[in-house]
């Protein structure tokens, strides 16, 4: 998407259904933040850091630089080949460290961009917190549970803004999804179905470790952190999802955007029993954490949810949604919501063929009295809709929009610590119950695991 376009996106923005664009509601529910501090930022301009400059770092880095009134100033990043292309990116003014308590310090920077493998996130986000800075922490918001209560601490005794980033929750589609799931578009809701598989190297986290990794260009130690302290290895270095020392597998990857798409667009808390099954089918390459997982859920609103994860489909990358109600279906897939409506039967009907024919005229004529034949008026029913984003939308963008907002505004962030902890608890309980191989229990509204 080029500047302009992400600029003035949020005045035009809309769902396309046909050729007509219908505009979406852009304030959505959040959960309420302790009251507001300070702006740290003067003259609405917001300095910024990336701690972990990884490819997901960079990559959203990228599209972060773009909302007017920021500036990069500094990353972190424990491989020197990283910190020297930050310079190649943003220019050789940027103040590079491989340890993030430099940034921290710094008087001049407003928030951070927190993109480290998922062990670290808890204690890089509280101590920012604690030194003044507000957070945007890449999903999942939790390594372990008792990351989560930390975190939400942090936020709200410091009055620092935590922003996590699932990006969906921004997204006009999951937006105006939710609208319509909310008008009844597809009836009473009973069962959600959502998937994301992938059949590439990459795609299955094969990433590619540089030439230049050594103990000289990498550091090892800070990389651990509280993981296992085990000799160099630069496999686990830059491929660090495959080991559940430092990421959370399938589920924290990639099943914590489908629950964050399903509670944003549901408006629920989270479920409240899990059971996973799956295992490591074809990238077997010393990696710990499985590459299929299927998950069910049960939630307390009268609902299913069924997750996959499948790094071997055989066929392209795909995500997707499906919402099943009492009278229709609605899908998220690409950049677009489609609904597909099939209204309820307003009679039972009859089964009445092998009855005699004095017996099937006789309960015909009470069927009738009790259903008489009406006759629809008005136009049809349209029975399928689609709507659509508009063109180079991109929802990277549209969080961190919100994100600087926030900082500049006070004003609560649309996935804080609270939605972000109850999306990574319900992914990590996928994993309890697929490493314990037993059904696991959740109280989502207190956010404790339930024995």
């Amino acid at each position: 998407m080029n500047n302009l376009n992400r600029r003035t996106f949020l005045k035009t923005v809309g769902l396309a259904t046909a050729e007509t664009l219908v505009g979406s509601n852009l304030h959505v529910l959040a959960e309420t933040q302790s009251e507001a501090a300070t702006p740290a930022a003067a003259n609405d301009h917001i300095q910024f850091a990336l701690i972990g400059a990884g490819i997901r770092g960079q990559g959203i880095t990228k599209v972060a630089v773009q909302v007017p009134g920021t500036k990069l100033v500094a990353v972190s990043d424990t491989y020197q080949g990283r910190r020297d292309h930050a310079k190649e990116l943003w220019g050789n003014d940027i103040f590079t460290t491989v340890d993030y308590k430099e940034i921290l310090a710094r008087k001049d920077i407003d928030a951070v961009v927190i993109a480290t493998p998922d062990h670290w996130h808890k204690q890089i986000a509280v101590d920012a917190m604690h030194a003044g800075k507000d957070v945007y922490c890449e999903k999942p918001m939790i390594h372990l549970y008792s990351d989560g209560p930390e975190m939400i601490d942090a936020a709200r005794s410091t009055n620092r803004i935590l922003q996590i980033g699932s990006q969906r929750v921004s997204n006009v589609v999951y937006i105006k999804a939710k609208e319509l799931l909310a008008a009844g578009a597809i009836g009473q809701l009973n069962m959600v179905t959502a998937w994301w598989d992938r059949n590439s190297a990459i795609g299955a986290w094969d990433y590619t470790v540089p030439l230049d990794a050594s103990t000289e260009t990498c550091d090892w130690p800070q990389f651990l952190g509280t993981a296992p302290r085990i000799p160099f290895n630069a496999e686990q270095f830059f491929q660090w999802r495959k080991w559940k020392a430092y990421g959370s597998g399938v589920a924290g990857d990639l099943f914590v955007h489908l629950f964050s798409g399903t509670h944003f667009v549901t408006g629920v808390h989270g479920p409240t029993r899990a059971m996973a099954t799956g295992g490591l089918r074809y990238w077997k390459d010393g990696r710990n954490v499985p590459d299929v997982m299927v998950a069910l859920f049960d939630y307390p609103e009268g609902f299913n949810l069924s997750l996959r994860v499948n790094f071997v489909n055989g066929g392209a990358e795909s995500e997707g949604l499906i919402f099943t109600g009492s009278e229709g279906t609605m899908e998220i897939t690409g950049n677009g919501v489609n609904v597909s409506r099939v209204p309820r039967e307003t009679e039972p009907g009859y089964t009445i063929d092998t009855f005699t024919v004095a017996m099937q005229k006789q309960i015909l004529e009470q069927y009738r009295q009790k259903y008489p034949v009406t006759h629809p008026t008005g136009p049809p029913l349209m029975s399928f809709e689609r709507y659509a984003a508009p063109k180079n939308y991109d929802d990277v963008y549209s969080h961190f929009n919100n994100f600087f907002n926030s900082v500049r505004n006070r004003q609560p962030v649309i996935e804080d610590a609270v939605f972000g902890y109850r999306a990574a608890g319900a992914a990590l309980l996928s994993n309890r119950s697929y490493y314990s191989g037993k059904i696991e229990h959740w109280d989502p509204e207190t956010m404790k695991l339930v024995s």
